[in-house]
């Protein structure tokens, strides 16, 4: 069920960032769901390796070399699918901090309280 909503959450931030930002279009709800189950999976795998792969990098650039693979992994998934555009590699590096930021949001507020 969790996996479930954070895909649910994932699809919202994809459509919010897309209205903010105006270099970025996506096509609907099942569009933007579509786009965040192909990011989070092409996150998860090749991000991974790719980070694997660029660890000295990413130690000597305090965590930057993962955002780009972060932005990369959202341009092949641009690439990928036609209702889903973004323009440029700044304007998908923007939509990433958005994403981001949305999605911490939402985590911050559906997130249980510990007490």
């Amino acid at each position: 069920m969790r996996f479930i909503l954070e895909l649910i959450i994932m699809a919202l931030a994809v459509m919010l960032a897309a209205y903010l930002l105006p270099g970025v279009e996506v096509r609907g709800f099942w569009s933007a769901l579509l786009a965040a189950v192909l990011i989070a999976f092409m996150n998860t795998i090749l991000g991974g390796i790719l980070r694997i792969l660029t660890f000295p990098i990413n130690i000597l650039t305090l965590g930057l070399m993962s955002f780009i693979i972060t932005v990369l992994m959202i341009m092949l998934v641009d690439s990928m699918m036609d209702s889903f555009n973004s323009n440029g590699f700044w304007t998908t590096a923007l939509f990433a901090i958005v994403l981001a930021l949305v999605k911490m949001i939402f985590g911050k507020i559906l997130e249980p309280s510990r007490d």
